[in-house]
């Protein structure tokens, strides 16, 4: 999707101004501060509309919202009030405030669903929500935020650069999620509370076995079976391990601490092979 003014003057794509903008800091509409607004001095929409673009064009995004809101303001039912809407929206997002550009996107979805901009409002609350996701030892409610509002634009326009977008950050935000079940599993086993410790591990290899957590959860699942003395599932999980992760460190480690309990692994990968059962082994697993 492509913004233009009236006039023509081309706007580049969303998605390259949301990779290249700068972001700075700016003041709150919707988070309960006073909005600011400019001195009332009545003027057409289109003049107000392009007078906010030229202050986009120069990265000044709170010069740019007031711009834009005049508009809305003064020409409410215009359909430069329309583009004013998610065009403020957007300037929220440059300058950093996510929950103002969340909002406003949302509004704008509310009272326009069926425009050809609505896409973009739905991706421009998703990328709000991922530019706030923290590391994996913080607590994840963003990052669920943040999946959730992926995954509705890759569901409502999955032919979209919105989507192909939305999928590449859908795998890093799904990374952080396993991430943090694996610091809380991590946490249990070494609190020796094996059983909560095993629900997260197992979580991490059903919901995120696409990620880079899922070798080292097997691993772990393989660590709080033996601790049980389960050495029966331990083996197992460490077969479907080896299978899927025959070179890794995790499947070494695996199988160096099975083999104190006269487990092969090697040997078992062979009979698992011989008998060709692997993905009903692994859904019985997990």
């Amino acid at each position: 999707m492509k913004f233009f003014t009236d006039t023509g003057r081309f706007l580049r794509p969303a998605i390259v101004l949301v990779i290249t903008g700068v972001l700075l800091s700016g003041c709150s509409v919707f988070g309960g501060k006073k909005k600011a607004k400019l001195a009332y001095v009545e003027r057409p929409a289109e003049t107000l509309y392009n007078q906010g673009l030229k202050r986009m064009d120069t990265k000044r995004w709170d010069d740019a919202i007031l711009f834009f809101d005049e508009v809305e303001r003064q020409h409410p039912f215009s359909r430069w009030a329309r583009r004013s809407m998610l065009m403020s929206s957007f300037a929220h997002y440059q300058s950093g405030d996510y929950d103002d550009a969340v909002a406003g996107s949302q509004r704008f979805i509310n009272l326009h669903p069926g425009s050809e901009s609505t896409p973009y409002a739905y991706y421009l609350i998703a990328i709000s929500h991922y530019e706030q996701i923290f590391d994996v030892g913080r607590d994840q409610g963003t990052t669920v935020l943040a999946e959730s509002a992926l995954q509705q634009v890759v569901r409502r326009y999955p032919d979209s650069d919105y989507a192909r977008d939305a999928r590449l950050k859908l795998e890093l935000t799904h990374d952080h999620l396993a991430g943090k079940e694996m610091d809380v599993g991590r946490y249990y086993l070494n609190a020796g509370q094996q059983l909560a410790a095993i629900g997260r591990f197992r979580n991490v290899v059903k919901k995120y076995e696409t990620t880079s957590q899922t070798e080292e959860a097997m691993h772990r699942l393989v660590e709080a079976y033996v601790s049980l003395g389960l050495i029966g599932e331990a083996k197992q999980v460490g077969s479907v391990l080896g299978h899927n992760y025959p070179s890794g460190e995790w499947y070494y480690d695996s199988y160096n601490l099975l083999s104190k309990y006269g487990v092969d692994l090697d040997e078992e990968l062979k009979v698992e092979r011989k008998r060709g059962y692997w993905r009903r082994l692994k859904e019985r697993i997990f």
